[in-house]
């Protein structure tokens, strides 16, 4: 699905976003991401920036996907003015000379999770998960006054989030219809199964909070280096969107269960946190992991990762779908 850009289009990203100022010296495509195009760019001014640019037109994409780099420069401005939690700085964003939205921002210290996991010791790695549930808290602290859902996308918002929610998952299965993608159930029981649900557990939600929803370990970056280890940032708020603040905790255990995370709990509940692990939070989360699932499951046909050297991947996403699924009629 990503597109690199070359070293010509590069420049004139570059140009344009920077008034043509700026000259890179060097520069490296990161590879974490599976949607937008990414470079770094080391400038010879001292700069270090990232460059994102969305996929050309004519890229099949979800229902949801549409602008995402617009409702991250969104984010990044209003959790910089109103918390302190660790993002890059946004440098620039708009539409480059190809047509393309562009997204540039500063390079975060250190690197992704994901990347460093082998480098992580226990006692490291529990202090780590601590910043995260603390800076996950403050970040929750940003609340909107309008409706829920996508911002800048009417049609995936509503007045409640049980309204926005179900827009939300209503998409994503006519997605499914229009690629053609196998789900453990039929589009229409699984819509019938997670509307029931819906409409008893999400009427409870009434105050819209500013929800990352990709916190998987590639986005959460941290900064091995220091004497004293710290995690540096949060990337990629892209699919950020107005809702539960409980349907970060989905993301941030991803395929498991954030209940056996317990020290992202403690930095969570120590920073005031509003999400407390009751039973009605634990079935709102048999929401939230029900519709990632299905996200992952519909993605990967656009996307073209549904051939056979991505089957056990697939499969196990398939697999966590039809668990969560079987859990919202259980329970």
């Amino acid at each position: 699905m990503r597109h690199p850009l070359t070293p010509a289009e590069l420049g004139a990203v570059l140009a344009h976003a920077l008034g043509g100022a700026a000259v890179g010296a060097v520069t490296r495509e990161l590879t974490e991401g599976t949607f937008n195009a990414a470079h770094a760019v080391d400038l010879l001014d001292g700069r270090q920036l990232v460059v994102k640019v969305a996929p050309p037109p004519g890229t099949p994409l979800l229902t949801h996907e549409r602008h995402l780099l617009r409702t991250e420069a969104m984010c990044l401005r209003m959790v910089a003015e109103r918390t302190d939690v660790p993002v890059p700085e946004l440098v620039s964003a708009g539409t480059d000379p190809l047509g393309r939205e562009h997204l540039v921002t500063s390079l975060l210290p250190g690197a992704s999770w994901s990347s460093q996991a082998a480098r992580l010791d226990d006692a490291t790695r529990r202090v780590l998960r601590r910043q995260v549930g603390r800076h996950v808290a403050e970040l929750h602290t940003v609340t909107g006054e309008g409706s829920f859902g996508y911002p800048g996308r009417p049609e995936l918002c509503a007045p409640t989030w049980r309204g926005a929610f179900g827009r939300i998952v209503d998409a994503v299965l006519d997605d499914a219809t229009r690629y053609g993608v196998v789900l453990p159930l039929p589009a229409e029981e699984v819509r019938a199964r997670v509307h029931a649900a819906a409409d008893v557990a999400l009427r409870a939600v009434t105050t819209p909070v500013l929800v990352h929803a990709d916190l998987w370990d590639g986005n959460v970056f941290v900064d091995l280096d220091r004497p004293d280890p710290q995690v540096s940032g949060f990337i990629d708020h892209e699919r950020a969107l107005w809702g539960d603040p409980a349907a970060d905790l989905v993301s941030l255990a991803l395929l498991a269960d954030v209940a056996d995370d317990a020290d992202l709990l403690a930095g969570y509940a120590e920073a005031g946190g509003p999400v407390v692990l009751d039973e009605a939070t634990r079935y709102r989360l048999h929401l939230y992991r029900a519709h990632l699932a299905l996200v992952m499951v519909v993605e990967a046909v656009p996307r073209g990762t549904a051939g056979p050297e991505h089957a056990g991947w697939n499969d196990r996403v398939a697999r966590w779908l039809a668990g969560e699924l079987a859990a919202l009629e259980r329970t």
